[in-house]
């Protein structure tokens, strides 16, 4: 068998990740690995894609082998994926899975990424491997991933894959208006966009929105911007934000991004994702670590494409809004009715800024941030940016820490077993339980009557 490891870590032969590779083919000499690195050498592959061709067409199994960034995989594999296409590789029913490290935040995001692309390109995906950073130096970690590679293997041998999720409705690019912008507006909410000549229709959703947009608008596009590269992942910026590129994207991110009064992002779906450029965008905000910066500003999307296709893209886009602490004003796209959505996105972003609407997260929002809660709570001596911003923002809020409310419960779990105190308390208890509910209830209504 031969397994071609795609390791799509910028790093290199310095991935955290390839070393769970490395231990298994130390296991197992009886199968033949190779590696391709894709992520570290994604500029001479744009340039000659021969090397990575031959590898390629050599392999039986591809093993994508990445750590997960900002949702999804590394924007220099991402990048890869593109020219699998652009280069129109047959791949057509080789093997493939992956294997990747992270802190599990959204890992399920970026495996039905990589799992959506091997679909297209053909491949019999087999599931992979979603290990925690720390796991191979534990005896755990490594019977975790001697039994993945067990499965991988007698999957290939068998000949048992996943079955592929076909999507085969063209994209829907329905015709959008543009109104004449009335113009005189003032306040400030920037577009961040991906815009390629090609993209009239994407261009369009923005000229429309900008005319029924009630405030004053302006245009970042990514696709203009002289990025030196993606994320190194070098981590240099963890001490003070600054990053190691200087090709000014930290200036634009915070000067003129950061500082409007909503965010509204405006892409057309490529490769089942925003596309290898706004997936650099997203990556290199590293630079902020991983602090909230923009918590309570609204966000928008404007997106052209078959959204409603793409539930693990529209996963991505509701949980990069909850996990930074962003309302998510609406999402237009071109697909059924792109005017009335377009509309509806202008006015309720509107409304959002003009009455500093924030709602409370939801489940990937809390659980996204606790597990950063965590993580830059241990790391706090490497990363004092983002201790400090955590510490200043309340963002430690430990349950360790509430001691009345688990005093409380101890008391509660003592009647709860008690069945003599139980029989007593009888209807007492949901009273009780109801009572600083009913508290507030009071003081509503008293409030009222003051008003009337």
């Amino acid at each position: 068998m031969n397994i071609l490891v795609i390791n799509g870590s910028p790093k290199g032969k310095n991935s955290i990740t390839l070393q769970t590779v490395l231990y298994l083919s130390t296991l197992h000499p009886e199968v033949h690995f190779s590696t391709l690195h894709a992520g570290a050498e994604i500029r001479q592959l744009e340039k000659d894609f021969s090397p990575a061709r031959e590898a390629l067409a050599k392999a039986d199994v591809l093993l994508f082998s990445y750590p997960v960034y900002t949702f999804l995989v590394p924007s220099q594999l991402h990048r890869f994926f593109e020219l699998l296409r652009e280069q129109g590789t047959d791949l057509k029913d080789k093997y493939a899975t992956q294997l990747t490290t992270s802190k599990h935040f959204y890992d399920v995001t970026a495996h039905a990424f990589v799992q959506d692309n091997c679909d297209d390109l053909g491949l019999k995906f087999i599931r992979g491997l979603s290990a925690d950073m720390e796991d191979l130096t534990t005896k755990k970690g490594q019977a975790d991933a001697e039994a993945f590679f067990d499965f991988l293997v007698w999957s290939v041998e068998n000949d048992r894959y996943e079955m592929r999720r076909s999507r085969s409705t063209p994209p829907v690019h329905l015709p959008v208006n543009v109104p004449e912008d009335p113009g005189g507006k003032t306040g400030d909410v920037v577009i961040v966009a991906d815009l390629r000549p090609e993209d009239t229709q994407l261009r369009d959703m923005i000229l429309r929105f900008r005319a029924v947009f009630p405030k004053k608008t302006r245009i970042v596009n990514i696709r203009d911007f002289p990025f030196r590269g993606g994320c190194l992942s070098c981590v240099r910026c963890a001490a003070d934000g600054t990053c190691i590129y200087t090709d000014g994207f930290a200036e634009l991110l915070r000067e003129s991004i950061q500082t409007a009064e909503a965010i509204v992002l405006a892409f057309s779906i490529r490769d089942h994702s925003m596309g290898a450029r706004f997936k650099m965008y997203d990556d290199r905000q590293f630079c902020n670590g991983h602090r909230t910066v923009t918590m309570g500003k609204p966000f928008g999307y404007l997106v052209s494409g078959n959204l409603s296709e793409e539930e693990n893209l529209r996963t991505v886009i509701h949980a990069r809004a909850e996990t930074g602490g962003n309302f998510l004003a609406g999402t237009a796209t071109d697909e059924f009715a792109p005017n009335s959505e377009i509309d509806a996105l202008a006015a309720s972003l509107a409304y959002a800024i003009d009455h500093a609407y924030a709602p409370p997260s939801d489940f990937y929002g809390v659980g996204g941030r606790k597990i950063f809660r965590d993580l830059i709570w241990q790391m706090q001596g490497l990363m004092r940016a983002d201790h400090k911003f955590f510490r200043a923002h309340g963002q430690y809020d430990f349950p360790q820490k509430r001691w009345l409310t688990m005093l409380a419960m101890y008391l509660v779990g003592a009647l709860m077993s008690n069945k003599k105190l139980l029989a007593k308390a009888g209807n007492r208890m949901n009273d009780g339980m109801l009572m600083p509910y009913r508290k507030v209830l009071r003081q509503a209504e008293r409030r009222m009557n003051k008003e009337n």
